[in-house]
């Protein structure tokens, strides 16, 4: 009898552990936050790389295959009731990350999955005004957003292998682009016009059912940065002022975490969004390889968190994710030209009342998740 005893005890014991461990990996979002976006089925990755198309290099004069090594990092946006990805791809002028030359390319679907491409790209570093700072390494990282008008503001980043810079661009058809250059070339004398800055989240909203640039306080508003988040506001969408502290430096709105899954970094994502809860800014956390790092994921890895901002200011945060809502998790997601695994978000669209969102897989392709807010799904869960 007691044998039968210490058997059931044992029985119950194990399966209360296998509970109590399922119910730690289970990821629950906070009421404030986006999500889950879940990976649809047989889809992904939605755009790879192409050895056969071309274009004529203005840098070089000649026929080069200019998306031919990788294809990630996309902004995306909706025009004419059809979703464009402008993602950035990379030729095969180099042997590494940074060093191969970056062009944006075009592709277009109907319904958010299935994209059609241009056979060229779209932005690229051209005899224009803006070689000192795009030549040789070009055009990346983009994030697009839309005014009322219908004028389209893309934030990317300007790459001479020298200073990576963030450069603005419009365009009425996402097709034709006029490029401004440096955001930040004119705030305070040019101060902070030779630094890094990248990844720049405008602040947006959605309005009659469209996603549509927000002005706050009478002025335009981005989150912006790599490895702390900062602020930026503008009367014009192409000139930007950073938000500095009392002693005239970047004033930081979010840093990276010791022991957390953004323990490394803290880099803006697609653009920011007002909902009633405040404002919610998607963004890119890379792990710390060493002590500092959440063990639970990869060290170096790209998983993607989420921020909430006050919506009377922008500039105070209320609360932030403590795990990610998304992370790499298919093998698309872990093999490509970075392998400790990346789900590298910049676009996110509001398209047929779902938000659909595009990410850069590995560093070598581009994925797409959606998020139905009438039909809320988990996120990824916690850990493997």
């Amino acid at each position: 009898m007691k044998n039968v005893y210490f058997l059931l005890l044992s029985l119950i014991l194990t399966c209360c552990t296998g509970i109590s461990s399922l119910a730690q990996n289970k990821n629950i979002l906070p009421d404030w936050a986006l999500g889950g976006f879940v990976r649809p089925k047989g889809v992904n990755p939605v755009i790879s790389a192409d050895s056969n198309t071309t274009f004529r290099d203005p840098m070089t004069n000649s026929s080069i295959h200019w998306q031919a090594n990788d294809t990630f990092n996309p902004a995306a946006a909706v025009k004419d009731g059809k979703v464009v990805v402008l993602y950035r791809s990379e030729d095969k002028s180099g042997i590494k990350i940074g060093s191969r030359t970056s062009r944006l390319g075009y592709a277009v679907s109907k319904d958010g999955l299935n994209f059609a491409r241009k056979d060229g790209p779209v932005l690229y570093p051209d005899h224009d005004d803006q070689k000192e700072f795009e030549w040789p390494g070009g055009c990346e990282d983009p994030r697009i957003a839309v005014t009322e008008d219908g004028t389209y503001l893309m934030l990317y980043t300007q790459w001479n292998r020298k200073v990576p810079r963030l450069g603005a661009a419009t365009s009425k058809d996402l097709i034709h682009w006029t490029k401004h250059g440096p955001i930040f070339q004119d705030a305070y004398q040019g101060k902070f016009l030779n630094i890094p800055t990248k990844s720049a989240s405008i602040l947006t909203q959605v309005n009659r059912d469209r996603q549509v640039i927000l002005k706050w306080n009478g002025q335009y508003f981005m989150y912006w940065g790599e490895r702390h988040v900062y602020g930026a506001t503008s009367s014009n969408l192409v000139d930007w002022k950073p938000l500095v502290d009392a002693q005239g430096s970047l004033l930081k709105l979010a840093s990276p975490r010791k022991g957390f899954f953004d323990s490394d970094m803290t880099e803006c994502g697609p653009p920011a969004v007002m909902t009633e809860k405040g404002i919610v800014l998607l963004y890119n956390g890379r792990n710390n390889s060493g002590d500092k790092g959440d063990k639970r994921y990869n060290g170096g890895a790209y998983c993607a968190g989420q921020m909430l901002f006050d919506h009377t200011d922008p500039t105070k945060l209320l609360a932030r994710l403590d795990v990610p809502f998304f992370r790499p998790m298919e093998p698309f997601e872990k093999s490509g030209q970075y392998r400790n695994g990346t789900v590298f978000i910049e676009g996110m669209a509001w398209f047929k009342k779902k938000w659909f969102l595009y990410y850069g897989c590995a560093d070598s392709r581009v994925g797409v998740a959606i998020y139905d807010p009438a039909k809320r799904a988990e996120p990824d869960p916690v850990s493997n």
